[in-house]
């Protein structure tokens, strides 16, 4: 139970970060990521983006990854409630 809770931790940690860095990637309502020429300072960066495709991909994989998040919150809350009524319960 120890390493498949470690595990689960990890992958809830990385889902954690990965999710961050996708949302902070995400284009703005300007159309330029992080808004009016964004955290990368100026338009160049946003020409990675500017396809309807790669904006595309980034909604996907942002959808994903709230979706690895929310599933591994929802393995580590039955898991801890599990462990904490065996404690509770003895």
């Amino acid at each position: 139970m120890g390493v498949l809770l470690f595990t689960l931790k990890f992958f809830h940690y990385l889902a954690c970060v990965m999710l961050i860095v996708v949302v902070v990637l995400q284009a703005g309502k300007s159309g330029v990521i992080g808004g009016r020429g964004g955290i990368f300072g100026g338009g160049g960066a946003g020409q990675i983006f500017d396809a309807p495709s790669g904006a595309a991909f980034v909604n996907k994989l942002t959808i994903f990854m709230s979706c690895v998040f929310l599933l591994t919150s929802l393995l580590l809350a039955k898991f801890y409630v599990s462990i904490s009524m065996v404690s509770v319960i003895v």
